[in-house]
């Protein structure tokens, strides 16, 4: 949320509540990161934890990257190409989270053919 609210922002050219949202945002993706690798290494057996703790720790990677390239630049109110990307790259990371997540849902939701 707090990235869908930072790319509000920049879009809006207000970067300094862009950079605080994502600064607000680093911890909370690196204690999910740290949580989902945990739950990786009590459930190794199943694959779609192991993918959900990689792409946290991809999302965390963007959004700090996001961040450190915004902070010399969110004192002159302007927005570095890599800040963007960054960020651009770190909502998709999230869309994609989404979508592994769902898959699981979506399994149960197939009807299976009855068996003779």
């Amino acid at each position: 949320m707090l990235a869908l609210i930072a790319a509000y922002a920049d879009g809006r050219g207000s970067h300094g509540l862009a950079f605080d949202a994502l600064l607000a945002a680093v911890p909370f993706a690196a204690v999910a990161a740290l949580e989902g690798f945990g739950r990786h290494l009590e459930e190794r057996d199943d694959p779609i934890r192991g993918l959900q703790a990689l792409l946290w720790v991809l999302a965390l990677a963007l959004v700090v990257l996001s961040c450190a390239a915004r902070s010399p630049a969110a004192q002159a109110q302007a927005l570095p190409a890599l800040g963007r990307s960054a960020l651009i790259g770190a909502i998709a990371v999230f869309a994609l989270k989404a979508c592994v997540a769902a898959v699981p849902h979506l399994r149960r939701l197939v009807p299976r053919p009855a068996k003779p």
